[in-house]
């Protein structure tokens, strides 16, 4: 008799679920808030509740399934820098015009005016691309370890709920407190303070 393999799920399976998760949250306070004039607060009270019970039935169908988790991911450590937008875009930069007068106080004027503009630019747009890379990568790790790192926590358990509803049901509502009660914590020190 053949032993029965232990069912995986795949990394990208993970992410793909948790983006229809997020979509489905986001049309359904949409929906919901259309004839409401709801605060911020209560959005973010839906989206957590919403998140929460979505959260609750996937650990628990796999821990009762026994349900694995397989590390697809790409390696990111071999991304070299400047590989992900380098071209050069088409056109150009078309901007108001700045009369300074004319003659030789005019000509000085408009060139240390064009150097300070430049450099204001130059800093802005060194500012915005660190930030906007730093913000990225720190977005993706955070989609990284949510997606995948904490529910291979969660399916770590599989072996000792599989065939339990009970225990799986014990298990993942531990899990969805631990891992949506914090944010839930936060939207409300925020509305405290």
């Amino acid at each position: 008799m053949k032993a029965s393999k232990k069912p995986y799920l795949k990394g990208k399976t993970i992410f793909i679920i948790s983006l229809i998760v997020i979509a489905v949250t986001a049309v359904t306070v949409w929906l919901t808030g259309i004839n409401y004039n709801r605060a911020l607060t209560s959005n973010f009270y839906i989206s957590l509740s919403i998140i929460g019970t979505l959260l609750f039935a996937f650990m628990t169908y796999g821990l009762y399934k026994g349900l694995g988790l397989q590390d697809d991911f790409p390696n990111y450590r071999n991304y070299t820098k400047g590989s992900l937008f380098n071209y050069q875009a088409p056109g150009g930069f078309d901007s108001t015009d700045t009369d300074v007068g004319d003659g030789l106080s005019g000509l000085i004027l408009s060139i240390l005016l064009w150097i300070v503009m430049s450099i204001l630019i130059l800093v802005a747009m060194l500012l915005l691309e660190a930030i906007f890379w730093f913000s990225l990568f720190i977005i993706i790790m955070m989609l990284y370890w949510i997606f995948f790192r904490a529910l291979r926590q969660v399916f770590k358990h599989a072996n000792a709920t599989s065939g339990n509803l009970t225990k799986a049901a014990a298990y993942s509502i531990s899990y969805t407190f631990l891992y949506l009660g914090w944010i839930f914590g936060i939207v409300f020190l925020s509305e405290i303070i």
